[in-house]
């Protein structure tokens, strides 16, 4: 049943993956991803693929099958390629700026919030109002771009907020008088 789990997954000349009992270690130019993976999954290296196996036709299986082989191939386009979550910043006087290695935002609070990237990823600024937060992890870039994003999230009477490029705010019309009530 899951399509997704018999995929072989390339791995290119430049990646090493190193497979000891449940652990998998992928190195690479980027860097270097590790993760244990579920014990009833088996991952099997095939000259230059990677093979994800089940033991049992089990839905849990099925299941876990299509989630394993999806990891290890984001570990593997991580470490050649990397990740990149692209976010925007909408509203008058609202704006981010990268101290050191730190984040810095100004979204119309009494203080500027400041957010620590964890190891592994860094902040990009391409203009007062367009940033990215980079990796070599998708499931941390992820994380990192959903935390600043909820420092502010849009709203939808203006569009004011922090939202990931391409998003679509579903907008409200607002209060538009006084109709009818009471007399």
């Amino acid at each position: 049943m899951s399509r997704i789990g018999r995929l072989p997954i390339p791995v290119p000349p430049s990646v090493d993956v190193l497979i000891a009992g449940r652990e998998i270690t992928v190195k690479g130019p980027k860097g270097s991803l590790s993760r244990a993976l579920h014990p009833d999954m088996k991952v099997t290296m095939d000259g230059a693929t990677l093979l994800v196996e089940r033991p049992s036709e089990a839905k849990y299986h099925k299941q876990l099958h299509g989630l394993t082989r999806t990891l290890v191939a984001n570990m593997v386009t991580g470490v050649t390629t990397g990740y990149r979550k692209p976010l925007e910043i909408t509203g008058v006087g609202y704006r981010a700026s990268k101290i050191g290695e730190k984040l810095q935002l100004n979204l119309g609070y009494s203080h500027p919030i400041e957010i620590d990237p964890p190891a592994g990823v860094s902040f990009e600024i391409e203009s007062p109002v367009k940033l990215a937060v980079v990796g070599i992890d998708k499931e941390l870039v992820g994380q990192i771009a959903a935390k600043v994003r909820a420092t502010r999230k849009p709203e939808p009477y203006k569009g004011k907020g922090v939202h990931y490029l391409g998003e679509t705010i579903r907008r409200k019309a607002g209060k538009a008088g006084k109709i009818g009530g009471k007399k």
